[in-house]
């Protein structure tokens, strides 16, 4: 074996080979999607050699060639007293090291928004370029599976963070000699057997670490409930109405909230923000902000955009703000492009173009312009918003990995559908005021993309300035006015100066602003979700069956909660609890063990053994691998690699036995993932009057089936009288006035025996005079 280490003092890598000590080996740790360690004793009395030096470099090379470590010393080497020399008291010094990523994990994690359904590769180059572009190749990042949902923690280190991605597509990430690499789990496969000697059997130790499972609970994050649609009456007095019920917002992170903010304000574009495609160089930055000075006259080449896609679910606000556009300006601001950036792919933007000699902007919706067209004044101003709303919050489903006799499969992902309600609102800075804001359009779209990528600025010929972008994340809520001719519009949520007509707190308390208050005659309908824990419960059937052989009770349940990948939704925890189930329920389920092996072919965590014994084979993937230099000549290295499966210790999932103590835990399991119908997305009241509530539920019944009302959220199902309301064969239909303040909730269900009904409710909810 040889060492070499760089003290950066400008003497380069200098061989200590000589100075490793018996009684101190180098020891190499590699641990799964973690970084590695490598540790050693040095005798440099000789005065020959430096004392190794905090951040020197260290390599460690096999007498094959093969490079087992690279990496730095993290701390002063501590010195060990080894006796009385002729010159006085003797020192060795021990020496401990981390693998290459440690430079990276000595920076900052910038704030990102959550990789949707991308390649954990592509994830992990992002993540990379982001720390720090230059520092490592990445070229040996192998693309692989793909995660549904992936948020990189800010205060997580880059190894911490990589390691997530790694294990969320069931793959290894290792950084060795200055390169990052990631490839599926399994990609490298170690076959001994006892048949042809390469299995020593007296060096494989296994054991069953944990009991079989075939009866999963398992808990996720708080998720949106209930489709609440709650009304009140105004009265030109009333400012503040309260919610019956807190609103469902994103968990509180950094992340969530604020998706994208830029102020323009640095010396060059932020490319841990953007992507910069500006063949012309018609893009930079000034004292104004963005400055764009042209095009090349072409859609969808000299564009900024974000990084990160924007998931479509919630209440969005897209805004560019201090926008100066003139000369004969040309191209979109603002855009959510479903597709690549062209405008056929463009969701939702403001179109600039020429009109009469003027600037003027369009709102663009599905590629159509839609709305008022507005002139732009010279030498003015503009704040342009566009909000966004979604009764679905998460489009995006998680997915989850685990490797089934051998294979590793996915359970869940896909992408939620839903209708989105659009807003684009313009305000006039003049050259200085704070005017209200002026809506260009106001109006929905029955299909609406579940994730978008977003271009602040596609110039196909933009001459301007734009002096801030943000998109923010405000939640569930969404605010309609009808007033007494019938005319609805919506009521704008945000903060007083920025023209808007309320505010919503946390606690679901809707404020008006002074001059929008609501008029008498005027119905206020608030639209929201409600919040509750997610949670799932399956059981493997076959499993039950045949624990249950002999008479004993077949189940055997575990209860648990999903760390990461995180299960947002009740689908999400169903799909956990499958992949849970795909593991657990065999008796060899939790197999873990260790094998020791000299001089064998190197082996990484994430390599799989397939240890061979008389007729029989077991797959099990590798979790970490300790090499110690037996220091002789020929070379001795000695690997002992501990392995386990999935149960043993989770790769694809990561879980915990504290399941959420707010879980309100299933009482019948399931077989397979909910059997369950259509949401009520589009449930509306059409009409409230002092004897009825008029009511439309977005979408026509089953076949046999319809619609049922009931007064309290649960207990649905035909026998069930307690709070029944009524029942409905068609979409439309009246539920009768009991008083001014009403709570109803209604699901659908369809003619089976016994009927599979929605998975949430849609709740009405009224605070209106009765007859």
């Amino acid at each position: 074996m040889r060492v070499t280490i760089d003290n950066l003092d400008g003497a380069g890598a200098v061989d200590y080979s000589g100075a490793l000590c018996a009684d101190g080996p180098v020891k190499i740790a590699r641990s799964l999607n973690a970084p590695s360690v490598c540790s050693g004793m040095l005798d440099v009395s000789d005065e020959t050699l430096a004392v190794p030096a905090r951040r020197g470099r260290v390599v460690v090379i096999a007498a094959n060639g093969t490079v087992l470590f690279t990496g730095y010393i993290a701390t002063e080497p501590e010195a060990v007293y080894a006796g009385t020399g002729v010159k006085g008291p003797v020192y060795r010094y021990a020496f401990s090291a981390v693998s290459d990523e440690w430079l990276l994990d000595k920076q900052a994690v910038p704030l990102s928004g959550a990789g949707l359904a991308q390649s954990g590769g592509q994830l992990l180059k992002t993540l990379t370029n982001r720390v720090d572009a230059g520092l490592f190749t990445t070229t040996g990042v192998m693309n692989g599976l793909s995660v549904g949902v992936f948020e990189p923690v800010q205060t997580e280190s880059w190894s911490a963070n990589a390691g997530g991605v790694a294990s969320a597509t069931y793959a290894a990430y290792r950084v060795l000699d200055g390169a990052v690499s990631l490839q599926p789990a399994g990609t490298v496969t170690h076959a001994l057997s006892d048949g042809d000697g390469t299995l020593q059997v007296a060096a494989l130790k296994t054991s069953s670490v944990k009991e079989l499972a075939n009866d999963v609970t398992v808990s996720g994050e708080m998720e949106p409930a209930a489709y609440v649609t709650e009304t009140f009456a105004g009265d030109g007095t009333t400012t503040v109405f309260q919610l019956s019920q807190d609103p469902f917002r994103p968990k509180k992170t950094a992340n969530s909230s604020q998706f994208l903010t830029d102020s323009f304000n640095q010396s060059t574009l932020n490319t841990q923000i953007w992507q910069v495609s500006d063949p012309g160089s018609h893009l930079g930055l000034s004292a104004a902000g963005l400055t764009m000075t042209g095009g090349n006259g072409l859609d969808g080449q000299t564009t900024l955009t974000a990084i990160d896609a924007v998931e479509m679910g919630g209440s969005l606000v897209i805004e560019a703000g201090n926008l100066q556009l003139g000369g004969a300006s040309a191209g979109v601001v603002c855009g959510l492009y479903s597709g690549a950036t062209q405008s056929a792919n463009c969701f939702v933007g403001y179109n600039v173009r020429q009109s009469g000699g003027a600037t003027v902007v369009v709102p663009l919706v599905n590629e159509v312009e839609v709305g008022t067209v507005f002139t732009l004044l010279s030498g003015h101003s503009y704040t342009l918003r566009i909000r966004l709303h979604c009764v679905e919050m998460q489009r995006v489903l998680q997915t989850y990995y685990a490797m089934v006799d051998g294979v590793v499969q996915s359970f869940g992902g896909g992408l939620v559908s839903a209708p989105m309600n659009v807003v684009f609102e313009l305000q006039d800075l003049g050259v200085s005021s704070n005017t209200p804001a002026t809506v260009l359009y106001d109006g929905s779209v029955v299909s609406s993309p579940a994730s978008c990528s977003f271009v602040a600025v596609n110039s196909v010929q933009l001459i301007g300035s734009m002096g801030y972008c943000r998109v923010t994340q405000t939640g569930s809520a969404w605010v309609v006015s009808t007033l007494s001719s019938g005319a609805k519009m919506t009521r704008l949520i945000g903060v007083a100066e920025e023209g808007v007509n309320c505010k919503i707190s946390a606690t679901g308390k809707v404020t008006f602003f002074a001059g929008r208050v609501p008029i008498a005659g005027e119905l206020v309908t608030v639209t929201y979700r409600a919040r509750q824990r997610a949670v799932a419960r399956l059981e493997d059937a076959a499993s039950v069956a045949v624990e249950a052989d002999g008479g004993a009770p077949g189940t055997a349940r575990w209860l648990g909660k999903v760390v990461k990948p995180a299960a947002r939704s009740s689908v999400d925890c169903e799909s956990a609890a499958l992949a849970v189930l795909s593991f657990s329920a065999s008796r060899a389920a939790a197999a873990a063990g260790t094998y020791v092996a000299v001089n064998p072919a190197d082996v990484w965590p994430g390599d799989v053994l397939a240890l061979t014994s008389g007729s029989q084979t077991m797959s099990v993937v590798v979790r970490r691998v300790d090499i110690v230099d037996g220091l002789t000549c020929p070379e001795v290295l000695t690997y002992r690699m501990t392995f386990a499966n999935d149960w043993a210790e989770g790769l694809g999932m990561t879980l915990s036995e504290a399941i959420a103590a707010d879980a309100l835990l299933p009482q019948t399991a399931l077989n397979s993932p909910g059997n369950v119908l259509a949401n009520l997305q589009q449930l509306q009241v059409v009409s409230a009057t002092g004897t009825a509530l008029q009511v439309d539920a977005g979408m026509a019944p089953p076949a046999g089936g319809g619609f049922e009302v009931r007064r309290r959220d649960g207990d649905f199902g035909l026998g069930v009288d307690q709070d029944l309301v009524l029942r409905s064969p068609v979409r439309s239909f009246s539920i009768p006035r009991e008083g001014q303040v009403e709570h109803y909730y209604v699901r659908m269900y369809d003619g089976s025996t016994p009927p599979v009904y929605s998975r949430f409710s849609s709740a009405v909810f009224t605070n209106l005079p009765v007859s």
